[in-house]
C-alpha cells in the first residue's frame, strides 16, 4: 500500500475506535450515579468509623457536570477497551507473519481480560488505600477531599492495576520470540519478588500493607502461570530443535568458558605446563 492508503487505514481505524469510546462513554454516562456511590463509598465507610466529617466536593458551578463527563469517558475507555486495542491489531497485522500474527492475536486474547481483571480487583484495595491515606487526618478534623483530585487518584489505581496483571503477559511474549526463556526466571526469582514488591508499594500509595499485597499477589500467581507457559514453550522449541537437527545448548558457551578458566588456571598453577 502507498503511503497515503496507509493514512487513510488509519484515520478510518481511529475513527471506529473512537465510535467504540463514544459509545462506551454514553454507557458510561448512565452507570455514572453507582459508580460514583462506589468510588464514594470508602470515604464514607472511613467517616463514621472516625466519627468525622469527609466528603467529596465540588468546588465550582461546573465541576459537577465536568466530573461526570470525565467518569463516563473514564468507563467508556476500559468498556471499549476490546474495540480500539483490536483496532490496533488490526492496523499493524498486515505487515506481520502469519506467526506473529498468531502471537499478537494470543497476546490481545489474555490481555485485555487480564487488563479488565486488574481494573476490577482495583476496587477491593481501594478502600484500603483510602483509608491509610485519610487515618493521618487529626481527630475532630474534616476531609473536604476535592472530586478531581480523587478521581485522578482513583485512576491512577484502577490503571497500575490493570497494567500490572498484564505484565505476566508480556514475559510469555517475549519467551515466544526467543528473548526469555524459563530458566532466566528461575534465575532471577528473587529478583522478580522484589520488583514485584516494590512496583505493588509504588502503585498503591498507602501506609497499609494490606493493598499492596491486594496486587503483589495476584502478580506473582500470573508469574507463577507465566514461568509454566514459557516452560513449555522452550521444551516445545527444543525438542522441534533436536528433531530438526539445529538444537544448540544455550549453556554450551558458559560450560566452556567455565571449563577454558579452570583450565588457564590449571596451566599457571603447573610448572611443567609453563615449560611447555
Amino acid at each position: 500500500m502507498p503511503l497515503k492508503a496507509h493514512i487513510i487505514e488509519l484515520r478510518n481505524r481511529l475513527i471506529i475506535a473512537a465510535i467504540g469510546v463514544v459509545l462506551g462513554a454514553v454507557a458510561g454516562w448512565f452507570l455514572y450515579d453507582p459508580v460514583f456511590y462506589i468510588l464514594q463509598q470508602p470515604i464514607q465507610e472511613v467517616a463514621a468509623a472516625r466519627g468525622n466529617t469527609a466528603d467529596v466536593n465540588f468546588q465550582s458551578v461546573g465541576a459537577a457536570f465536568d466530573m461526570k463527563l470525565k467518569v463516563s469517558l473514564f468507563i467508556g475507555a476500559i468498556v471499549s477497551s476490546p474495540v480500539w486495542i483490536y483496532e490496533i491489531w488490526a492496523f499493524v497485522t498486515p505487515g506481520l507473519t502469519k506467526k506473529e500474527r498468531g502471537y499478537t492475536l494470543g497476546f490481545m486474547g489474555a490481555a485485555i481480560p487480564l487488563f479488565l481483571l486488574g481494573s476490577v480487583a482495583s476496587f477491593f484495595a481501594l478502600p484500603n488505600a483510602v483509608k491509610g491515606l485519610t487515618s493521618f487526618t487529626p481527630k475532630g478534623a474534616s476531609n473536604i477531599i476535592n472530586a478531581q483530585d480523587y478521581l485522578s487518584f482513583v485512576m491512577m489505581i484502577v490503571l497500575m492495576f490493570g497494567i500490572a496483571f498484564v505484565i505476566p503477559v508480556i514475559v510469555v511474549a517475549l519467551n515466544m520470540v526467543g528473548i526469555l526463556s524459563a530458566k532466566t526466571l528461575v534465575k532471577g526469582w528473587r529478583i522478580i519478588i522484589i520488583l514485584t514488591l516494590l512496583f505493588s508499594a509504588i502503585a498503591t500509595p498507602t501506609p497499609d500493607a494490606v493493598s499492596m499485597f491486594f496486587l503483589a499477589v495476584p502478580m506473582l500467581v500470573l508469574f507463577v502461570i507465566a514461568w509454566v507457559i514459557c516452560a513449555a514453550n522452550d521444551r516445545r522449541r527444543k525438542r522441534k530443535a533436536i528433531a530438526e537437527g539445529t538444537w544448540v545448548d544455550p549453556d554450551a558457551d558458559d560450560d566452556l568458558d567455565e571449563y577454558d578458566a579452570d583450565d588457564a588456571d590449571a596451566g599457571r598453577n603447573d610448572p611443567d605446563a609453563k615449560r611447555e
